[in-house]
C-alpha cells in the first residue's frame, strides 16, 4: 500500500503527536530533543517523502544559505568572468563556501551609479559578499563597509580606508620585479597597467622606488588594458616606436602574456632583448613561450582567507585586512 506523502510540516507534525517547532528543530538538529523522538520524526518524513520548504526555513532562520560574490569592472568594463585570473580564483572560493555548505551567487558589474553594492547587499539574497577587486569603487565600498560588517574585499590595502582586504603586498611585489629587472642589468624599463586600479596603482610605486634607490631612470608607465587584445594592441603599437626597452613589467600575468605575443610579431627576442616579468602566476603562466617569469600571489591562501574572515564577520567577529607576501617565480621570459 502507498504511504500518503505529507507536504507540510504541520501535517508531520499532527502525525507525530507533537508542536511543528519540535519537527523542526528534530529535521535541523537544534535544539533540546530526545534522541528517540528526533529520530522517529526523521523516520516519518522520510517514510511520507517530506521535504523540508528551503524558503520557509530562510524565512525563520534569517539566512539565505547564499553568499554574493562580485566583479565590479568600473575601469575595465570589457573584462570577462572567463578571465584566467577571475577563474581561478572563483574557482577557490567555490570550494571553500560549497564545503561550508553555501551557495556562491556571483554578480558581474559594470557600475553606473553608487548603489551596485547596497542594491546587492539590501537584496536579501545572501549572507555575505566577497568583492573581487576595488576596481575604482573603493569610495564605494567602503561607504557600504560602515554600515555593513559580512563583506571582505580581494584588493589593495590603503590608507585612509576602512574595507576589509585580503591581497598581496603590492609595493613589494613591483619592488621584488624591479630588483629583479635591475640585477639582470635592464636600465630602460617599462611598466604595462593602468595604475588607476589600486593594485596596480600600488606595484608601480614601488617599481618606481626601487628603481630610484638604484639610479636606474623611472619606469616609462604605459596604461594597458586587462583584456588580452585590447593590450595587445596598445603593446604592439608601442613596440613600433624607437624606444624599445630592455625591460618589462606587466600588472598582470595578462598583460605579460600580451607583451609576449607582441614581442614575437614584432621579431624582439626574449629574453635576449627584452626581459618579462608578469604578476599573479596563473596556471597558464608558466605554459607560454618563453614560460613566464612572475610575482606570484598565493590565490589558494587569499580564498581561504577571505572565506575565514567572512564567516568571523558574519558572527559578529572583527577581522584586520591581511597583506600577503609576493613570491618571486623565475622562468624563461628573464635571464636571472
Amino acid at each position: 500500500m502507498a504511504v500518503e506523502k505529507i507536504s507540510s510540516l504541520v501535517e508531520l507534525a499532527r502525525l507525530a503527536g507533537v508542536s511543528p517547532g519540535t519537527v523542526s528543530r528534530a529535521l535541523s538538529d537544534t535544539g533540546m530533543i530526545s534522541k528517540a523522538t528526533r529520530e522517529r520524526i526523521k523516520a516519518l518524513a522520510l517514510a511520507h517523502d517530506f521535504r523540508p520548504n528551503p524558503l520557509a526555513r530562510n524565512l525563520r532562520t534569517k539566512r539565505t544559505g547564499a553568499i554574493g560574490v562580485v566583479l565590479p569592472l568600473g575601469h575595465e568594463a570589457n573584462q570577462h568572468v572567463s578571465d584566467p585570473f577571475f577563474m581561478t580564483i572563483l574557482g577557490m572560493l567555490a570550494d571553500q563556501l560549497t564545503e561550508r555548505g553555501y551557495d556562491l551567487l556571483l554578480s558581474r558589474v559594470i557600475p553606473h551609479n553608487d548603489r551596485w553594492l547596497s542594491d546587492i547587499i539590501d537584496s536579501g539574497r545572501v549572507d555575505g559578499v566577497l568583492v573581487i577587486g576595488q576596481s575604482n569603487q573603493a569610495d564605494v565600498i567602503d561607504a557600504v563597509a560602515a554600515r555593513y560588517r559580512p563583506m571582505v574585499v580581494w584588493g589593495a590595502n590603503m590608507a585612509g580606508h576602512n574595507h576589509c582586504t585580503v591581497g598581496s603586498d603590492n609595493v613589494m611585489g613591483g619592488r621584488i620585479a624591479a630588483r629583479h629587472l635591475v640585477d639582470a642589468g635592464c636600465k630602460k624599463i617599462s611598466f604595462l597597467g593602468d595604475s588607476a586600479a589600486p593594485e596596480f596603482g600600488q606595484r608601480l610605486a614601488g617599481v618606481q622606488a626601487t628603481l630610484a634607490a638604484a639610479g636606474v631612470a623611472p619606469a616609462v608607465a604605459l596604461p594597458v588594458h586587462l583584456t588580452a587584445e585590447t593590450a595587445h594592441e596598445i603593446i604592439l603599437a608601442y613596440l613600433a616606436g624607437d624606444k624599445i626597452p630592455d625591460g618589462i613589467i606587466a600588472a598582470s600575468d595578462i598583460i605579460a602574456m600580451s607583451a609576449l605575443r607582441a614581442l614575437s610579431e614584432r621579431g624582439i627576442a626574449v629574453p635576449e632583448t627584452v626581459q618579462v616579468v608578469g604578476y599573479d602566476d596563473i596556471f597558464v603562466a608558466e605554459h607560454t613561450s618563453p614560460p613566464l617569469t612572475t610575482i606570484r600571489q598565493n590565490l589558494a591562501m587569499g580564498a581561504g582567507l577571505m572565506v575565514d574572515m567572512l564567516f568571523k564577520r558574519m558572527a559578529g567577529e572583527e577581522t584586520a585586512s591581511v597583506s600577503m607576501p609576493p613570491e618571486l617565480i623565475i622562468r624563461g621570459s628573464t635571464q636571472g
